[in-house]
């Protein structure tokens, strides 16, 4: 379906990312730093106080005891900060270099996007994808437009567009606000649609692993099906749920799915998941016409 991409050309340093798009994760990676940066003072004081923590627990236990039970809480202690540096550092790299390159596998997952008119990014936030998908558009000559729907307020849309015109591309991009349960699109609009890390997040209300919130992505997932032309090409990149999107598209009769090998994104698992919806289906014997929208 798409080019093979190995190291994505044009790659930045996260620091030309992060000054274009700043960072959507910093208040995570705000309250990680803090917790780590709380154990390493508190190891410190173990370290330095030890003898007093040890007579503390001499209270409690036999002075054998007393010592290891210093030794393993002050171990703990400063292996929960290394943990909690680690993960900070990895939701960082996540948020901007894994974001922009996997980004770049996505868009190279669609073969020709100078014949492409209309694309959505479902989920668009500060418009990393949005205006990657803009960026080949132009640069493969495409008369097109790229739309980014989000459930973030204007402020948050206006922020978008500012970084198209920063790349160049403003002339390609337009944004609006919508609910991705209930596109405010016709059925058949767009050759393309694609989405990162974004999917998960609906129906999260309901809590992630419940029958509600599997429901309310299945829906969305409906919604993009139901959305593209016959012929026209999706691209998912999410975390944890790809396998209920695969059964999904299976179910719609979606052609060419393929899922990419496991990327470990903010802490967990993920995958880039594309697809073809049919030209035309054709009904068959036992079979009933299937509706996008469920």
């Amino acid at each position: 379906m798409g080019k093979s991409s190995g190291a994505a050309p044009g790659s930045r340093d996260w620091t030309q990312i992060y000054a274009i798009y700043g960072l959507d994760q910093w208040q995570t990676i705000l309250f990680l730093l803090f917790h780590a940066v709380l154990f390493t003072i508190l190891s410190l004081l173990y370290l330095t106080y030890f003898d007093f923590i040890t007579l503390f627990f001499h209270r409690l236990l036999p002075i054998g005891s007393a010592r290891f039970a210093a030794g393993f809480t002050g171990s703990v202690t400063a292996l929960s900060a290394l943990c909690l540096f680690f993960a900070s550092a990895h939701f960082l790299h996540s948020s901007l270099p894994l974001h922009y390159d996997v980004v770049q596998r996505m868009v190279n997952s669609v073969n020709d996007w100078s014949t492409v008119k209309h694309a959505l990014d479902l989920g668009c936030g500060r418009g990393i994808l949005l205006n990657a998908v803009a960026t080949q558009m132009k640069k493969e000559g495409s008369s097109g437009r790229v739309v980014g729907l989000d459930r973030s307020k204007m402020t948050s849309l206006s922020s978008t567009l500012r970084t198209a015109k920063i790349e160049g591309v403003g002339e390609y991009v337009t944004c609006r606000e919508g609910d991705p349960r209930r596109l405010p699109f016709g059925d058949g609009y767009f050759d393309v649609v694609v989405s990162a890390v974004f999917v998960h997040t609906v129906g999260k209300e309901y809590g992630h692993r419940t029958v509600e919130a599997s429901a309310e992505r299945m829906r969305v997932v409906g919604e993009m099906v139901r959305v593209l032309k016959p012929g026209g090409v999706g691209v998912v990149w999410d975390l944890l749920h790809v396998p209920e999107y695969v059964r999904r598209l299976q179910e719609l009769k979606m052609e060419d799915i393929r899922v990419s090998e496991r990327v470990t994104a903010f802490m967990v698992s993920s995958h880039i998941v594309s697809f073809r919806k049919p030209s035309q289906h054709v009904v068959g014997p036992g079979e009933v016409r299937l509706d996008w929208r469920c």
